[in-house]
């Protein structure tokens, strides 16, 4: 029998699942509603129940074809999984028709940080005129201090005790609803500080969040990436400046100081060393350049 709705029903149905019983980020459910969008218009007239593991792979190639990237495949088949999973638990499908299905491989980009200069000329300077300015550099600070994604910082309150300037730490919950504590540097707390004194001429009353926008709410995420790219203008960087270069600088200038992958991933918040093990590459090019540079042997003639 056929559920209510069909194909359609089973589609929203295993989306208030994500949303309700596990708990995603926002952004998280945005994009596995896009990976079943993607599936619902590629399998046209077949039903879910139908398609097998060779109409998948010819779905993958059509995405691949129109220029999506083998990483965003890979998290498209990875939500198709779950989809699967989720229809042979509640609703008896026999198969998992994209289980065997592997995405194409695309070459590995390294994430892009900014180089300890970069990161004195982004930050350093006059103390900020304005509450709005203040506002700003309290985040682009503690978004560098502390390796916090975007989603991360925006979601903090005031007042909750999550950030102890005194202790010189924050608490926040990332991905997967996982909570980690995070330390903050000298500068991090004194912006932070400076932010504090002057939040109140700008948040609404009443209004919870630690970070707020032009109209005294909670600042948007568009909003603080359109901040840093004016701040970075304004600063002289020629390079676009966004919140994870600040979260991949901090974790690169960490990783070469103290050569502690372990602790690197534990402030990430990465579940797998193999995530921040890419930082370890980032390392190693900054070692080459000066080995290039230095080594009488490495110079070419």
């Amino acid at each position: 029998m056929k559920p209510p709705g069909g194909d359609a029903g089973l589609g929203r149905a295993w989306l208030a699942a994500l949303q309700h019983q596990r708990r995603l980020a926002g952004h998280t459910l945005a994009n596995y509603a896009r990976s079943l969008e993607l599936l619902f218009k590629l399998k046209e007239g077949s039903s879910l129940r139908e398609l097998d593991a060779q109409q998948i792979r010819r779905f993958v190639a059509r995405l691949h074809a129109a220029g999506l990237s083998g990483r965003t495949l890979a998290l498209t088949l990875s939500a198709w999984r779950g989809l699967y999973r989720w229809l042979a638990r509640q609703h008896g499908f026999p198969a998992n028709p994209a289980q065997g299905v592997r995405a194409p491989k695309s070459p590995r980009r390294l994430p892009k940080a900014l180089s300890v200069e970069q990161v004195q000329q982004l930050l350093e300077g006059e103390a900020p005129a304005s509450p709005a300015a203040a506002c700003d550099r309290a985040m682009f600070e503690l978004l560098y201090s502390s390796g916090l994604r975007l989603a991360e910082l925006v979601a903090l309150d005031a007042g909750d005790g999550r950030l102890d300037l005194r202790q010189g730490e924050v608490t926040v919950t990332g991905k997967g609803s996982k909570t980690r504590t995070v330390p903050v540097g000298a500068r991090a707390r004194e912006a932070l500080r400076d932010w504090l004194g002057r939040r109140g001429q700008l948040a609404a009353p009443g209004e919870k969040a630690l970070f707020v926008g032009a109209r005294g709410r909670r600042i948007a995420h568009g909003a603080v990436q359109r901040r840093l790219r004016s701040w970075a203008r304004r600063r002289g960087l020629g390079a676009p400046v966004h919140p994870h270069v600040l979260r991949h600088s901090f974790a690169s200038h960490v990783l070469q100081s103290s050569q502690d992958l372990r602790a690197v991933q534990e402030m990430l918040g990465h579940a797998s060393i193999s995530t921040t093990q890419v930082y370890t590459h980032l390392d190693f090019q900054a070692l080459a350049k000066v080995y290039d540079a230095a080594h009488p042997r490495a110079r070419r003639k």
